[in-house]
C-alpha cells in the first residue's frame, strides 16, 4: 500500500506528539489497571485471617441480622450481608457495617464492624479498619495518582479522559503511518539492527496485536470521564423533563424486624433472571422513608455492568425493583449495548480466563507506552556524549515516573503485613509509602541520571517483588495473634510477584550491561574510560556487518 510521504510525515508527527504527551500517565493507568483484575486477591493477601469471621449457612442470616441489629445500634440503619457464590471461599465476614466512614467513593479511614456466629452458635463481632489496598490500586488506575477534586469528580479522572482522547488519535495515526510497511515488518523483532529498531518492532507488534482492546479502552475512558458533561448536554434537549424514569418512593417507615427472610431475596432474583448468584445485599437508611437495598449479583461468563458484578436496586421491604443492570426485556435494547461497553472495559465476562487475558493486555499496554517513549528518545539522541536538554529530561521522566510507580505499588503491597504487625494506620501507610517511593524515584533520576537510576530502580523493584512471597513465609511464624491465609488466591499473588522479580532482575542486568558496555553516544551510557574496549569492539562488529 502506497501513501504519499508528506501525508505519512504528518501522521507520524501526530502519533509522536499525542503519544509522548500522554504516555507517562497512561503507563500508570494501564499498569495499575492490569493489577485491578485481581484486586480482591491482593486485598485478601494483605488482610490477616482473623479479620474475616467464619462463614454461615443462608438459613442463619436472618437470626444473625436480628441479633446484630439488636445489640449494635449502628447496624440497625444499614448493613451488608456477604455470600460466597459457587462455593468459593469467603473474602468477607457474613455481616458488616460501618461504624466510621463508609458511603460512596473511596474512604481510607473507614472502620468496619463484622458479625457472625461461632461454632457454638453465639454472636461474635470484631471491628477493624477497612483495608482498601485493592481500591487504592483501582484509584491509581482511574487517576494515575493525580490528587484533588473538581466538584465531585477526581481531577485525575478528567486528566486521564483528555489523555485517552489524545491516545485515541495516537492509535489511529499510528496505524495509518504503519500501513505501508505493516505486512513486511509485522512479526519482525530485529534485535541485531540496533536498539532503535528492536524497540520500534516491539512497539508496533504490541500496538497492532492489541489494537481493538486499546481502541475500546480509549473510547470508554473518555465516556467515563465526561459522562456528566454528556448528561448536561442532553438536558438542553430534555429541558425539565427527567431523562430517566423515577419510581415514586414510599413514605412508609419500616423496622428491621419487618425485613423479609433472606431467602426471599434469592427467590426474587431467581424470578428476574437465571444464571446469577447473589454476592451481597447492602441495606441502607432502613429507619427512614428512603429505605433501599442494593443487590450485587454475579454469573459465570456473563457481561456485567460493574467491575465484578451486576446491580439490582430494590425496596428492602416491598421487594419492588427500582433499577437493574441486568440484560432483561424491561431494560430495552439500549441497556445491553451500554452494558457491553462497561463489561468490555472491565474484562469481567470470562471469569478467571478473561481476567488473565486483560491482565496481560494491560501489562502489554504499559509496555507500549514505555517503548513509545524509548523510541522518541532513541530517535532524537545525538551522536555525541552529551545529549540535548529535552532528551535528557524526557529520559529522566520516563524512568522516574514509570519505574517509580511500579516500585511504589510493589513496595506498598510488600509493606502490608508489616504495617499490620506495627499496628499503624494501614491505609495511610499505603498512601505514604506509594507517594514517598514515587517522589523519591523521580528525584533520584534527576539527581543520578536516567541510566544509573534505571539500573537501581529495576533492581529495587525486583527486590520488592521477591520480598512479597518471602514476607508470606515469614508471616506464618512471626506473630502469635495475627495470621494470614494460605489459599489459592493469595498464593497466586506470591507466584506472580516471583515472576515479576525475575523479570526486573533480568532487566536490571541487561540495563547495567548497556550502561557500561553499550553505545557511548547515548543517554543510557555511563561507562568510564577503562570500559572502552567493549564499545569499540561492538562498533567494529557493526561495521563488518
Amino acid at each position: 500500500m502506497k501513501i504519499r510521504s508528506d501525508i505519512l510525515r504528518t501522521y507520524q508527527s501526530i502519533h509522536t506528539w499525542t503519544g509522548i504527551t500522554t504516555g507517562l500517565l497512561l503507563f500508570i493507568a494501564f499498569f495499575a489497571g492490569a493489577l485491578t483484575m485481581f484486586k480482591s486477591p491482593i486485598t485478601q493477601w494483605a488482610m490477616p485471617e482473623n479479620h474475616v469471621l467464619p462463614a454461615i449457612s443462608v438459613g442463619q442470616y436472618d437470626e444473625l441480622v436480628q441479633q446484630a441489629t439488636a445489640q449494635y445500634e449502628t447496624a440497625s440503619n444499614g448493613f451488608t450481608l456477604h455470600f460466597a457464590p459457587h462455593q468459593s471461599p469467603m473474602h468477607h465476614s457474613p455481616m458488616t457495617w460501618y461504624e466510621q466512614g463508609g458511603g460512596r467513593g473511596l474512604s481510607i479511614d473507614s472502620h468496619l464492624r463484622q458479625a457472625s456466629f461461632n461454632k457454638e452458635g453465639e454472636l461474635v463481632s470484631v471491628a477493624n479498619q477497612q483495608n482498601v489496598l485493592g481500591d487504592l490500586i483501582d484509584q491509581l488506575h482511574r487517576t494515575a495518582g493525580i490528587p484533588g477534586k473538581a466538584g465531585h469528580e477526581d481531577i485525575g479522572v478528567l486528566v486521564l479522559g483528555v489523555a485517552s482522547a489524545l491516545y485515541f488519535i495516537a492509535l489511529v495515526s499510528g496505524v495509518i503511518f504503519l500501513l505501508p510497511t505493516l505486512v513486511k515488518s509485522f512479526f519482525s523483532l530485529r534485535q541485531k539492527k540496533g536498539a532503535n529498531r528492536f524497540w520500534l518492532d516491539t512497539h508496533n507488534l504490541i500496538g497492532i496485536t492489541s489494537l481493538p482492546f486499546h481502541l475500546l479502552i480509549a473510547w470508554t475512558v473518555v465516556v467515563f470521564a465526561f459522562h456528566d458533561m454528556l448528561y448536561g448536554g442532553l438536558s438542553l434537549i430534555y429541558g425539565d423533563e427527567p431523562m430517566f424514569e423515577r419510581n415514586g418512593g414510599s413514605k412508609q417507615v419500616y423496622s428491621v424486624a419487618e425485613l423479609p427472610p433472606v431467602e426471599r431475596y434469592f427467590e426474587a432474583v431467581g424470578d428476574m433472571v437465571e444464571g446469577y448468584d447473589i454476592v451481597s445485599l447492602t441495606f441502607a437508611d432502613l429507619a427512614t422513608p428512603r429505605a433501599r437495598l442494593s443487590i450485587e449479583v454475579a454469573g459465570d461468563g456473563k457481561l456485567q455492568r460493574a467491575a465484578e458484578t451486576d446491580i439490582i436496586a430494590m425496596h428492602p421491604f416491598t421487594l419492588d425493583v427500582t433499577y437493574s443492570t441486568l440484560s432483561i426485556p424491561e431494560n430495552g435494547a439500549f441497556g445491553p449495548l451500554v452494558k457491553s461497553f462497561f463489561a468490555l472495559h472491565f474484562g469481567n465476562f470470562a471469569n478467571d480466563t478473561g481476567r488473565w487475558i486483560y491482565f496481560l493486555l494491560g501489562m502489554m499496554g504499559a509496555i507500549l507506552f514505555y517503548t513509545g517513549n524509548l523510541l522518541w528518545l532513541e530517535k532524537r539522541r545525538q551522536k555525541q556524549a552529551k545529549q540535548s536538554r529535552s532528551v535528557t529530561i524526557m529520559a529522566k521522566l520516563t524512568i522516574g515516573v514509570c519505574l517509580g510507580s511500579v516500585l511504589g505499588v510493589a513496595t506498598s503491597i510488600l509493606a502490608s503485613k508489616w504495617l499490620y504487625l506495627a499496628g499503624v494506620d494501614i491505609n495511610l501507610g499505603y498512601i505514604a509509602i506509594y507517594y514517598g517511593v514515587f517522589v523519591t524515584s523521580v528525584a533520584l533520576t534527576f539527581w543520578r541520571g536516567a541510566a544509573k537510576s534505571a539500573v537501581f530502580l529495576q533492581a529495587f523493584i525486583g527486590l520488592a517483588c521477591a520480598g512479597i512471597p518471602l514476607t508470606t513465609l515469614i508471616s506464618q511464624w512471626i506473630h502469635e495473634n495475627i495470621h494470614w491465609q494460605l489459599v489459592s488466591n493469595t498464593l497466586t499473588v506470591d507466584v506472580v510477584a516471583l515472576v515479576f522479580a525475575w523479570i526486573f532482575f533480568h532487566a536490571a542486568k541487561k540495563t547495567h550491561r548497556r550502561a557500561y558496555y553499550g553505545e557511548r553516544n547515548s543517554i543510557w551510557y555511563i561507562g568510564h574510560s577503562d570500559n572502552t574496549q567493549q564499545p569499540q569492539r561492538t562498533e567494529l562488529v557493526k561495521k563488518s556487518t
